[in-house]
């Protein structure tokens, strides 16, 4: 079946995969009133660590609310959702209050799809916890078959457990801050499981498609209620399913069912796949209760709070986005990558092509702003610093214009280089046939490569490890003497004074001239993982997304990779760095023979990175190193920076790892 065709697929529900579909393409609905860009409330200057958000339907019940915020014991900022007709007016007395925001929302969706709203807003993106809490009521809790209690009861329960004192809350930031498994905090008993799927399960099936997820219907655990504590992360995320009004039903009194009760449930299945936890408040006691936990850790939500990052992490960054002479002779006058990104066709159902980006736009890389924009981005989500590609082909620099005006600039972001001394073929793989430009050692010898990019070794900004400049290649066994290289390299570069180098391989296959294991007798300190290299590669569920017939392509498995890096990651060495990927998906470069694997969404990802960030945790401070594919292969899909459909979840993803 050709992509695009939606015979066989007539959406049942407004939430379905069909009819998320059908509204791919073209200009999309933003998610939330666009009236809210304009809007000097949605500014917020200095945001807080802590949000608050509160959906009001019974405005009787907001006092209730507002006493419990008076027991803050740091800054947050608060946003109101008020469907109830009824003007809501914050009191002044909110001690720790910074900024709040009201906004008037239609009596759609309950509380969910408000809360949907502002998370598509991106207004709680910088907070690294959010309390959620509602006017709540539940009348039908006292028919429940299943359910003890009256909803008074349950939503006291909600407030004690939640916010009954300010002992309480200094013991949930607390324990937010010793266990960075911690995902959501829920009230007492409000903890279900798989026996209240009720009639939700086809919905949420549906929804998590989008996330190119599946669920285990026998491991359904999510927070019932809705009313909760957790990371940003896990709100902050739903910003990928791409929610909008129309997915939602309109307002019966239903009771299940619905779209809102299904992303009740995805809250407890993406905390899950994030590798967080869902817990009640015995928990939290148990947390206090461990040995070396600091009951005190609560003040590492303070506003001005130092930020520790638990490994340095550094994603590769790609320089193709700018004019250059041999591109403009290649492919064509203009030619950057994006030519390349622009011209993909998806190739299956919900396939995301082309990648559109967002706040940094389709930039070009002369541009000092660009590059500004970039290192504000990337330093405000943890990220240490790029890896620059540096493409050098016997005393030529290619691609070189980026990385020269950053060492011109007074720009204050770190970097570091990779040499990319692959071939630079017509089939962009890196291999031996059709070749524009290739590596020749015997016209430049590959010594002579130190001299080159010596001016960028002792830029003060040059990243280091242990003091000493940190340098990767890609396919060191191309050179037939890479020992002596690197010794001639080490020796030139005390030389001019930039003192000792700590020079790695990435991770390849032996058939990209990788040294596998063997790295300290080829003159390296350690070698760097460059997902997918050196992963199983297992296929994906070709069968169940609707692939393109003309598909010749290879259609993998983002999950078994993960997995497969994950258990890896434990056995590697102190100076082995392990690395993830975004995703991989070259559909821009290679179209119907592309490699593309399916399975990523910010959830896993943040999986994937947390885990090597444990697997390194037990490392020296500067072997804590992780890398990440990539800054910016648009073409590849590996793509950090925001876009149309994903916006900044994956860096959100990243920053709670790194800063958890």
């Amino acid at each position: 079946m050709a992509t695009g065709s939606v015979r066989g697929y007539r959406p049942k529900h407004p939430a379905d995969f069909a009819a998320f579909v059908d509204r791919l393409g073209g200009r999309q609905d933003s998610g939330f009133p666009d009236k809210w860009r304009v809007d000097p409330a949605f500014r917020v200057e200095s945001p807080a660590r802590i949000a608050v958000v509160i959906h009001c339907f019974y405005p009787e019940l907001m006092d209730e609310l507002f006493a419990h915020l008076r027991l803050m014991p740091v800054d947050f900022d608060l946003f109101i959702t008020n469907a109830s007709g009824e003007a809501v007016r914050v009191p002044d007395d909110l001690s720790h209050l910074g900024t709040s925001v009201v906004v008037e929302v239609d009596n759609h969706g309950r509380d969910i799809l408000p809360t949907v709203n502002l998370v598509n807003s991106g207004i709680l993106d910088p907070y690294d916890l959010i309390l959620k809490m509602h006017t709540k009521r539940s009348p039908w809790r006292e028919e429940h078959a299943e359910l003890a209690g009256s909803g008074e009861t349950w939503k006291q329960q909600f407030l004690d457990d939640l916010a009954g004192s300010r002992e309480t809350i200094e013991g949930i930031l607390a324990a937010f801050a010793a266990d960075p498994a911690l995902g959501v905090l829920t009230a007492t008993d409000s903890i279900v499981g798989k026996q209240f799927w009720g009639g939700d399960q086809r919905i949420v099936e549906q929804l998590l498609r989008r996330l190119e997820l599946r669920i285990d219907p026998d491991e359904l655990e999510f927070a019932s209620g809705s009313m909760y504590w957790c990371r940003g992360l896990v709100l902050q995320g739903l910003r990928a399913l791409n929610l909008q009004a129309a997915d939602f039903d309109p307002e019966a009194g239903q009771v299940d069912g619905t779209t809102a009760h299904a992303v009740e449930r995805i809250v407890g299945i993406v905390t899950r796949e994030a590798g967080l936890r869902t817990v009640e408040p015995e928990s939290i006691q148990e947390i206090l209760a461990a040995p070396g936990t600091d009951r005190q850790g609560w003040h590492r939500f303070d506003r001005d709070a130092e930020r520790v990052p638990a490994a340095t992490v550094i994603p590769f960054y790609l320089p193709q986005f700018h004019d250059s002479p041999q591109n403009n002779v290649w492919w064509g006058k203009g030619f950057t990558e994006w030519s390349n990104v622009v011209g993909a066709v998806p190739a299956w159902r919900g396939h995301y092509q082309p990648k559109q980006p967002t706040e940094l736009g389709y930039y070009d890389l002369e541009m000092d702003s660009v590059r500004a924009a970039q290192a504000e981005l990337a330093s405000s989500h943890g990220l240490a610093g790029f890896m620059y590609y540096y493409y050098w082909f016997s005393g030529e620099r290619i691609l070189n214009r980026p990385i020269e005006k950053l060492r011109a600039s007074d720009l204050d972001f770190p970097y570091c280089i990779m040499w990319a001394n692959e071939n630079w073929t017509r089939r962009w793989d890196g291999r031996s046939q059709d070749v524009l430009i290739g590596q020749d050692y015997h016209k430049v010898p590959a010594e002579d490569f130190i001299d080159d990019v010596m001016e960028f070794l002792l830029d003060p900004r040059y990243m280091r490890v242990d003091g000493k400049a940190l340098i990767a290649v890609y396919r060191p066994a191309q050179m037939e003497n890479f020992p002596q290289v690197v010794a001639a390299w080490r020796e030139r570069a005390r030389a001019a004074g930039v003192g000792e180098l700590h020079v790695i391989a990435v991770s390849v296959a032996k058939e990209f001239d990788g040294v596998g294991e063997d790295y300290h007798a080829n003159g390296l300190d350690g070698t760097l993982e460059f997902a997918p290299h050196n992963l199983p590669w297992i296929a994906g569920p070709a069968l169940d997304v609707g692939l393109d017939k003309r598909w010749r392509g290879n259609f993998m498995s983002y999950q078994a990779t993960l997995k497969a890096s994950l258990r890896n990651a434990v056995r590697l060495t102190e100076h082995e760095y392990p690395g993830a990927m975004v995703t991989f998906d070259n559909t821009a470069r290679r179209q119907w023979r592309a490699d593309a694997w399916y399975g990523s969404n910010p959830y896993s990802f943040h999986r994937w990175v947390a885990g090597l960030i444990r697997a390194v945790a037990g490392r020296e401070e500067a072997d804590r190193l992780v890398f990440i594919n990539a800054w910016n292969e648009w073409a590849e899909s590996a793509v950090l920076e925001p876009t149309t459909r994903y916006g900044r979840t994956y860096l959100l993803a990243l920053r709670q790892a790194i800063w958890s």
